[in-house]
């Protein structure tokens, strides 16, 4: 058994990891977990363009562990340099993967005409990936080839998010994709690993503890009276799928319970908008908070307040609309979309508030306004930074270090070896010392291109 690591490695984006494993007649088989895209570093485009360092035909198969760009990006690729067969997920991962797939086409022609970046795919080839997206339940063994069998369980991340276990060579893996946060208020719990040889484990926040679930809502309230006060914008870039959907939940909450106020709120993405209705249609795999089983319309997702702008004439009224207000617009890291046009207005302006409630990847632009900085390009317009800009880290949907060491204990034995891959760095060498030390593992972070017999 020999897996190899094509992506997110030494870094957060592009997952892409192979395992190659032998069936019960003893012939190798490909096994791919995610192919997403490279975000936010220098060279990610140039990244993202290279011919993949495996031969996509030789591929059995591919898992897929949830509908993030930075997992699925590349899917569009893979099937165009000759991959043959079916990309096995969750069934509402594959309802989430055309959304994600079709909002990262626009924001490519987007970048292509303005900065004559290249478009990595076409819209035949999202077509052809969600074609091919076959969709099976949690928990529902499928075998990939004699002697291999794969099954998907809760990450508790986003919806439909799983981690993955293959059982072949009579090992046990296990491929977290994304593990989500404590106390997430509309997501089903991560679930624990029964047993496992081998953990291949996200690090993003492998060096770091969040807030309490509490602190969050707190926050929340306090930057949103803040912005009343001050008759500023509130603007929140945030990632269309689950960050928006809990933001949602948590401002129904607070507007229906706590904060009476007809400020208006704009959620200005039509991927967030489309992904929305995709978490009503699988309400079923969500939970809720008993607070909020007396909402009086049952759709925890939507209030008086909120108006969705789906097309890009509704978006261009949100600057006719005076302060204050909030707006929640996608990309998250900034490195396009609608946020770009509203961080041109809101960034020069002292009474606004930029809030980063996810992620924001090394060379990102929000990467460099989280970390202070006095001036900013966007859109060839150089601003200067008067907003404030604050941060809530229990929005995250990534699991702290407290979570993912809980998570990488096994209800039965003890785990071995413990591959680490997106992460910086700093968090992955702190996360690494962190395991040693207290899980007495062999912990290995591996560099691009590394493969390892397990």
């Amino acid at each position: 058994m020999k897996i190899s690591f094509h992506g997110a490695v030494r870094e957060v984006t592009g997952s892409c990891h192979l395992l190659e494993v032998k069936d019960s007649s003893g012939q190798v088989k490909k096994i791919l977990i995610d192919c997403g895209m490279f975000q936010g570093e220098k060279f990610s485009e140039e990244k993202n363009q290279e011919a993949f360092t495996f031969e996509p035909k030789s591929l059995d198969a591919v898992l897929v562990t949830h509908a993030h760009l930075d997992h699925i990006g590349r899917l569009p690729k893979l099937l165009h340099d000759g991959y043959a067969g079916d990309f096995v997920t969750t069934l509402p991962t594959c309802a989430l993967v055309p959304v994600v797939l079709e909002d990262s086409f626009g924001i490519m022609e987007e970048n292509a005409r303005r900065n004559h970046e290249a478009i990595l795919y076409s819209m035949e080839d999202v077509a052809a990936v969600h074609e091919r997206c076959r969709g099976i339940g949690y928990h529902e063994q499928i075998t990939i080839a004699p002697g291999i069998t794969a099954m998907f369980h809760e990450a508790g991340h986003i919806l439909g998010s799983a981690y993955i276990s293959i059982e072949a060579e009579g090992k046990r893996v296990i491929f977290s994709g994304d593990i989500g946060n404590d106390n997430v208020p509309i997501l089903a719990d991560t679930e624990p690993i029964s047993q496992a040889d081998v953990v291949i484990c996200e690090s993003t926040y492998g060096h770091r503890l969040h807030e309490e679930a509490g602190e969050r809502t707190r926050l929340l309230r306090q930057y949103l009276s803040e912005t009343l006060l001050k008759g500023g914008t509130l603007l929140i870039p945030s990632f269309s799928i689950e960050r928006t959907q809990e933001l949602l939940y948590e401002l129904n909450n607070l507007l229906l319970h706590d904060l009476k106020t007809n400020v208006p709120i704009f959620l200005d993405s039509p991927m967030a908008i489309k992904a929305t209705e995709i978490y009503r249609h699988f309400k079923n795999y969500l939970q809720f908070a008993a607070p909020v089983l007396s909402d009086p319309d049952g759709d925890f997702f939507s209030f008086p307040n909120l108006r969705e702008t789906l097309r890009a004439e509704d978006s261009k009224t949100i600057n006719t609309v005076p302060a204050p207000k909030l707006i929640i617009a996608g990309s998250g890291m900034m490195t396009g979309g609608r946020v770009m046009h509203h961080l041109i207005r809101v960034l020069p302006d002292a009474n606004s508030t930029v809030l980063i409630i996810g992620y924001q990847a090394n060379g990102s632009l929000g990467r460099r306004i989280y970390e202070g900085a006095k001036h900013v390009r966007v859109y060839g317009q150089d601003l200067q930074v008067e907003a404030s800009v604050k941060a809530i880290g229990a929005f995250s949907a990534h699991g702290d270090q407290t979570k993912l060491t809980r998570w990488l204990q096994p209800e039965k034995g003890n785990l071995p070896k413990i591959f680490l891959v997106h992460g910086d760095p700093e968090a992955q060498d702190i996360f690494a010392t962190h395991l040693r030390h207290n899980l007495k593992a062999e912990v290995v972070v591996p560099e691009l291109g590394e493969s390892f017999e397990i």
